[in-house]
Protein backbone atom coordinates (compact mmCIF):
# COMPACT_ATOMS: atom_id res chain seq x y z
CA UNK A 1 0.00 0.00 0.00
CA UNK A 2 1.55 3.32 -1.00
CA UNK A 3 2.08 6.06 1.41
CA UNK A 4 -0.41 8.40 0.04
CA UNK A 5 -2.98 5.97 -0.01
CA UNK A 6 -2.12 5.24 3.70
CA UNK A 7 -1.83 8.94 4.82
CA UNK A 8 -5.40 9.22 2.83
CA UNK A 9 -7.22 6.35 4.68
CA UNK A 10 -6.07 7.59 8.45
CA UNK A 11 -7.60 11.20 7.49
CA UNK A 12 -10.87 9.70 6.74
CA UNK A 13 -10.85 7.26 9.57
CA UNK A 14 -9.64 10.25 11.73
CA UNK A 15 -12.37 12.42 9.90
CA UNK A 16 -15.02 9.73 10.34
CA UNK A 17 -14.91 9.37 14.16
CA UNK A 18 -14.88 12.79 14.35
CA UNK A 19 -18.07 13.09 12.93
CA UNK A 20 -16.88 15.63 9.92
CA UNK A 21 -18.23 13.28 7.50
CA UNK A 22 -21.92 13.50 8.15
CA UNK A 23 -24.31 15.80 6.94
CA UNK A 24 -22.62 17.06 3.94
CA UNK A 25 -23.83 17.70 0.81
CA UNK A 26 -24.53 14.57 -1.31
CA UNK A 27 -24.30 12.00 1.32
CA UNK A 28 -25.13 8.41 0.54
CA UNK A 29 -25.05 8.97 -3.38
CA UNK A 30 -22.17 8.13 -5.32
CA UNK A 31 -19.58 10.59 -6.36
CA UNK A 32 -19.73 12.06 -9.91
CA UNK A 33 -17.91 10.53 -12.98
CA UNK A 34 -14.94 13.02 -14.14
CA UNK A 35 -12.80 12.51 -17.11
CA UNK A 36 -10.17 10.75 -16.34
CA UNK A 37 -11.42 9.34 -12.68
CA UNK A 38 -11.14 5.51 -14.06
CA UNK A 39 -7.30 5.79 -14.26
CA UNK A 40 -6.98 6.61 -10.67
CA UNK A 41 -7.93 4.62 -7.52
CA UNK A 42 -10.59 5.76 -5.22
CA UNK A 43 -8.21 6.29 -3.04
CA UNK A 44 -6.33 8.66 -5.15
CA UNK A 45 -9.36 10.14 -6.24
CA UNK A 46 -10.25 10.98 -2.64
CA UNK A 47 -7.25 12.50 -1.18
CA UNK A 48 -7.19 14.70 -4.59
CA UNK A 49 -10.47 15.96 -3.90
CA UNK A 50 -9.38 16.61 0.11
CA UNK A 51 -6.15 18.40 -1.54
CA UNK A 52 -8.54 20.27 -3.92
CA UNK A 53 -10.53 21.57 -1.48
CA UNK A 54 -7.71 22.64 0.66
CA UNK A 55 -6.31 24.03 -2.56
CA UNK A 56 -3.04 22.45 -2.27
CA UNK A 57 -3.40 20.10 -5.37
CA UNK A 58 0.17 17.96 -6.89
CA UNK A 59 1.50 19.88 -9.61
CA UNK A 60 0.12 17.01 -11.79
CA UNK A 61 -3.63 17.66 -11.54
CA UNK A 62 -3.00 21.09 -13.05
CA UNK A 63 -1.12 20.05 -16.01
CA UNK A 64 -3.66 17.42 -16.68
CA UNK A 65 -6.94 20.09 -16.61
CA UNK A 66 -4.25 21.97 -18.86
CA UNK A 67 -3.40 19.08 -21.12
CA UNK A 68 -7.20 18.09 -21.44
CA UNK A 69 -8.23 21.69 -22.30
CA UNK A 70 -5.37 22.05 -25.36
CA UNK A 71 -6.99 18.45 -26.46
CA UNK A 72 -9.86 20.07 -26.77
CA UNK A 73 -8.80 23.68 -28.17
CA UNK A 74 -6.57 21.33 -30.85
CA UNK A 75 -9.43 19.48 -31.93
CA UNK A 76 -11.86 22.30 -32.59
CA UNK A 77 -9.41 24.05 -34.56
CA UNK A 78 -9.90 24.53 -38.60
CA UNK A 79 -7.05 26.34 -39.18
CA UNK A 80 -3.45 24.11 -40.19
CA UNK A 81 -1.13 27.00 -38.96
CA UNK A 82 -3.31 27.13 -35.83
CA UNK A 83 -3.16 23.56 -35.08
CA UNK A 84 0.42 22.96 -35.84
CA UNK A 85 0.68 25.90 -33.08
CA UNK A 86 -1.52 24.15 -30.43
CA UNK A 87 0.41 20.66 -31.29
CA UNK A 88 3.33 21.83 -29.99
CA UNK A 89 1.44 23.36 -27.33
CA UNK A 90 0.03 19.74 -26.57
CA UNK A 91 3.13 18.30 -26.81
CA UNK A 92 5.29 20.94 -24.21
CA UNK A 93 2.13 20.19 -21.69
CA UNK A 94 2.40 16.16 -21.90
CA UNK A 95 5.95 16.16 -21.29
CA UNK A 96 5.70 18.77 -18.50
CA UNK A 97 2.78 16.47 -16.98
CA UNK A 98 4.83 12.99 -17.67
CA UNK A 99 7.48 14.17 -15.65
CA UNK A 100 5.44 15.51 -12.87
CA UNK A 101 3.62 12.04 -12.55
CA UNK A 102 6.48 10.25 -12.89
CA UNK A 103 8.42 12.54 -10.43
CA UNK A 104 5.34 11.64 -8.01
CA UNK A 105 5.50 8.48 -8.77
CA UNK A 106 8.71 7.89 -7.69
CA UNK A 107 8.75 9.89 -4.49
CA UNK A 108 5.64 7.93 -3.49
CA UNK A 109 7.62 4.49 -3.58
Amino acid sequence: MSKFRRLTEAQERKALAEGKLSGLAGEGKPLPNRPGDALIDAADAVGYRIMAEAGALPQEIGLKAQLDQARANWQAATDEAEKKRLMAKLADLQMRYEIARDARRRFLK
